[in-house]
């Protein structure tokens, strides 16, 4: 079965880009999103982080943070990780208003509270389609190695789910199954578009 994914993140643009650079990588019909207000990039200190709008290109924060400061950018990782978002697409996109671009078959978050916001997002959509929606919470820390590690365990989920006949009557056995085998806690929910 051909489904078409979204992957959504709070306003960094890590472990979301990670994951649909990976499943893109893969073939699948991936699209990626963040839930902040902002796009918000570590700074020189926690009180000094480097802001965006969305729909900035990552180009251009990419050459804006290279002026900054390069060393710093290089050593924390924000620099290659502009550098692999700008291959993937132009510009960070919001949930909020752009995920009416289509409907998706999967949304996969990951933070509880991005999850939150996504399912109450659907929920107070017009239901005009009645088509349903699988949104799944896997908690991942917002680091380059999490993300990667993420990334990975969601391919084998979005995999699985490709594989089923209808996701409606299996995600029953395959959250518990996937919690068993990587030892990860799953929270999902079904909206409808």
């Amino acid at each position: 079965m051909k489904l078409r994914h979204a992957m959504v993140c709070s306003s960094n643009q890590n472990r979301s880009m990670e994951s649909h650079s990976l499943l893109k990588r893969h073939g699948l019909d991936v699209s990626s999103y963040g839930t902040g207000a902002h796009v918000k990039l570590p700074g020189p200190s926690l009180r000094e982080p480097n802001v965006y709008e969305f729909g900035t290109p990552y180009k251009h924060m990419f050459d804006d943070l290279r002026r900054k400061d390069p060393e710093l950018y290089r050593r924390n990782g924000i620099l290659p990780m502009l550098k692999r978002n700008s291959s993937v697409k132009l510009a960070p996109q919001r949930w909020q208003e752009n995920a009416s671009d289509g409907s998706f078959d999967v949304v996969l978050t990951f933070e509880e509270k991005v999850f939150d916001v996504v399912v109450e997002d659907l929920h107070n959509r017009e239901h005009a389609l009645m088509k349903s929606v699988l949104v799944i919470n896997m908690d991942v820390k917002d680091n380059h190695e999490e993300a990667a590690v993420g990334a990975k365990l969601a391919l084998g989920l979005c995999q699985e789910l490709e594989a089923a006949e209808c996701w409606e009557d299996t995600i029953d056995d395959i959250v518990p199954a996937f919690e068993r085998q990587h030892r990860r806690k799953l929270l999902y929910s079904i909206s409808f578009y």
